[in-house]
């Protein structure tokens, strides 16, 4: 039988851990690993288009904390592109991509992620499948397999 305690590259994840996104300025952000979901959801408000440079840009407000609009980080990154894309009730929205470099568990990768409201939602980011891909393999049973960071955001608040 193969052993699956370990991914090809020897990494296992909890179902939660927190990450971060340097190029944006998130420090520290809680992630919930759904390798049922193949696209990955950053919670982001006041999303606004603009063009840099003949590039296609977009500006965004990110709440990293769960339950709390105290902490405001600022981001900016390029617009890959806008998706459909399904909820789990099957709700369809069109949503803005981004690609940016993660940060988890001692591992950097670039992902695409799109950005969406999640204020009611448990997570304020959510890894789908293909973030994850080639990178961990997800133990359902374990939590912040990474631990907490101790992070704070671009402003200076703890997290």
């Amino acid at each position: 039988m193969k052993d699956l305690s370990a991914s090809s590259n020897g990494s296992v994840a909890g179902w939660r851990e927190w990450v971060s996104f340097p190029d944006l300025g998130i420090a520290g952000i809680k992630a919930k690993l759904d390798t049922g979901a193949r696209t990955s959801a950053l919670h982001a408000y006041e999303v606004e288009g603009f063009r840099r440079g003949g590039v296609s840009m977009v500006r965004f407000k990110v709440h990293p904390l769960q339950r709390s609009e105290e902490a405001v980080v600022v981001a900016e990154a390029p617009r890959v592109e806008r998706r459909t894309v399904r909820s789990s009730s099957g709700h369809e929205d069109r949503r803005v991509v981004i690609r940016t470099d993660i940060e988890m568990l001692g591992r950097r990768w670039p992902i695409e992620v799109t950005l969406a409201r999640r204020d009611r939602m448990g997570f304020r980011l959510l890894l789908g499948r293909t973030a994850l891909a080639g990178q961990f393999l997800v133990d359902s049973g374990r939590s912040f397999v990474g631990g907490n960071p101790g992070a704070t955001t671009k402003g200076g608040k703890d997290l």
